[in-house]
């Protein structure tokens, strides 16, 4: 493979001509900074978002409610209710 050495020298001379110098150092440029902002929206699902976050998983209360009542023997189903979601399990 042969490589033509003088060609750099014309390269250079073309870009000393058409005054196409290659600039070294920091452009003049000044950097500008990314900035984030966020909606009202979006600051009001952060909100519930940590509320949320920070309920309890199982309502303890409502969990001894239904103990005590089904430990009387006072705890019933609305048979209605019970239809409507043994139907909806089985609706497609």
């Amino acid at each position: 493979m042969c490589m033509r050495i003088d060609a750099m020298a014309e390269i250079s001379q073309i870009y000393q001509a058409n005054g196409t110098k290659k600039k070294a150092g920091v452009s003049s440029v000044a950097p500008t900074r990314d900035s984030v902002e966020i909606s009202s929206f979006g600051r009001e699902l952060q909100v519930a978002k940590q509320a949320v976050a920070q309920a309890p998983d199982i309502r303890e209360e409502k969990v001894e409610e239904l103990k005590t009542s089904m430990a009387n023997g006072t705890y019933s189903v609305p048979m209605g209710a019970l239809a409507d979601k043994l139907l909806n399990g089985f609706t497609v």
